[in-house]
């Protein structure tokens, strides 16, 4: 399942450019196993093509039929995908989950002010609020911004009661300091849905910031006292100064998460150098050496252990 940030930045991109033969598909409601869950999106039609999974593959060539026919047609299409037949599942022709999707197909075209709202969703970061009924109508709100739509539709919906949908704003990393991981740690954390901020004053890593959304080139303590409390902290600047200075910044305003590169003793030396408030307020949010033992070595193998200690904190299956 694609991440919502992904698939909603590629909207957006269409609804800037082009919609005309676009459609989102949203899944607004599941029973059983399915590969994606309720609220996940894909996009199909734009320039970029297909943008976002529903399955493992084998369902989008129907859902894009349909969702071809909803941008000619200018409809909301309710699609229902039910992959709980047992006579297929022995005829081999079953594609192995056992559940049900529940689709509402949003053809771009009549989506006026929607890319004012993802811009909101991401620049906010609150959450995006959908509500789709099933006469058609369409309600979205991000805090005080919102907008509405009506459509004609085709198929039935599940539940005639509607659907509401929750899209949740992209987790922000701050990264305090470039280095020979980022040209793969920085795209790699876009990909999974973070928004990421590389804080870099040096000239020779400045240029790193082409792999983050932003590159902010600020002191440690004008970058920390942007923090908000739930965003996450990656200080890897491979200079024991430079990170001393970012840790002591960061004590002020701790972070949910902070990982330090570095081996333990390193670590254990530049807590040696900060004042003991600043060790008590770090200790909780500490994680150090970051990065999951993953196992390998170099650039590469730290890149992903360190994404896949964010991931796991992120949706909260970290000890």
């Amino acid at each position: 399942m694609t991440v919502p940030r992904t698939v909603l930045t590629a909207v957006a991109q269409v609804l800037g450019e082009d919609p005309e033969g676009a459609t989102l598909a949203v899944v607004v409601d599941t029973e059983g196993s399915t590969y994606a869950h309720t609220g996940a999106m894909a996009l199909f039609g734009g320039a970029q093509g297909q943008v976002g999974w529903l399955s493992g593959g084998c369902l989008e060539p129907d859902i894009e039929r349909r969702a071809g026919e909803a941008a000619r047609d200018g409809v909301l299409d309710w699609m229902d995908i039910d992959t709980r037949d047992d006579e297929d599942l022995l005829a081999g022709s079953a594609v192995g989950c056992r559940g049900r999707l529940h689709l509402a197909l949003w053809p771009l075209t009549r989506a006026q002010g929607l890319l004012e709202l993802i811009q909101a969703w991401q620049q906010q970061r609150r959450a995006l609020q959908l509500v789709f009924a099933a006469d058609g109508g369409i309600h979205a709100n991000v805090g005080e911004l919102q907008a509405s739509w009506t459509l004609p539709v085709t198929g039935e919906p599940a539940s005639h009661e509607g659907y509401r949908l929750s899209i949740a704003p992209p987790p922000r990393v701050l990264v305090f300091g470039g280095g020979p991981e980022s040209p793969l740690l920085l795209p790699l954390l876009r990909q999974l849905g973070w928004q990421v901020v590389l804080v870099e004053r040096r000239p020779r890593w400045r240029p790193q910031a082409q792999f983050a959304d932003e590159g902010w080139e600020l002191t440690p303590t004008d970058a920390a006292a942007l923090l908000q409390p739930d965003d996450a902290v990656v200080v890897m600047h491979h200079h024991f100064e430079l990170d001393r200075e970012a840790l002591a910044a960061l004590a002020e305003r701790a972070p949910s998460y902070l990982g330090l590169l570095g081996p333990s003793r390193r670590r254990d030396d530049l807590f040696r150098v900060l004042p003991a408030s600043a060790r008590e307020a770090l200790r909780s949010c500490l994680r150090s050496p970051v990065g999951l033992p993953l196992g390998g070595q170099g650039a590469e193998a730290i890149a992903l252990s360190i994404a896949a200690q964010l991931q796991a904190h992120r949706h909260g299956v970290m000890a």
